[in-house]
């Protein structure tokens, strides 16, 4: 029998030097939230860098997107049976296919309107997790660093996911939860 897995904040590995996202929340209401890619013990080999800042939001925009992810996150930990978390003051520890998505959430956030934020998150629950895995490796691997946001698909990710009219809450349907892609039997065959 193998353990339940020892997780803080929203999923991460409770073991040091796991691959994890850092989001940094000041104490003042008014300070920078600033999401970083942490390689765990994979930084500084081979050309990997210890650490990047991913994106940097206005306390406003963190503000509206938070509760999202939030909910998001801890639906699909509640699922896997592991320990749920909170956004606080100081470091936040996210798993890592957690913090890609939340990465595309906040790219495409990040230079939203206060009448486009309820959009892009809204746009944002509807996408599959695989979905926003694959945007994120899009992203990072041309505008992935904090200066970059209006290239390529980051700017992209902006332009989609804005577009279209804020969701009224009486026609939303919850979109129900999934197994785990991880433990599905895709290759058994059919008896």
């Amino acid at each position: 029998m193998s353990e339940k897995q020892s997780t803080v904040d929203f999923g991460a590995p409770e073991a040091f030097g796991a691959h994890v996202f850092r989001v940094e929340i000041p104490p003042s209401r008014t300070g920078e939230v600033v999401i970083v890619e942490d390689y765990g013990y994979r930084g500084n080999e081979a050309g990997i860098p210890r650490d990047e800042e991913r994106v940097v939001l206005e306390r406003r925009v963190w503000s509206q997107i938070s509760a999202i992810a939030q909910r998001e996150f801890n639906q699909r930990l509640k699922a896997a049976k592991l320990r749920t978390g909170r956004w606080h003051a100081g470091t936040n520890l996210v798993e890592r296919l957690l913090g890609r998505e939340l990465c595309v959430l906040a790219w495409a956030a990040e230079k939203a309107s206060d009448d486009e934020l309820p959009v892009i998150g809204s746009k944002w629950t509807a996408l599959r997790p695989e979905e926003r895995w694959w945007l994120f490796i899009m992203t990072v691997a041309e505008a992935g660093l904090p200066g970059d946001h209006e290239r390529g698909w980051r700017r992209a990710l902006h332009l989609a996911l804005a577009d279209g009219e804020a969701p009224r809450a009486s026609k939303r349907r919850r979109r129900p939860v999934e197994p785990d892609l991880f433990s599905m039997p895709l290759f058994q065959e059919e008896k």
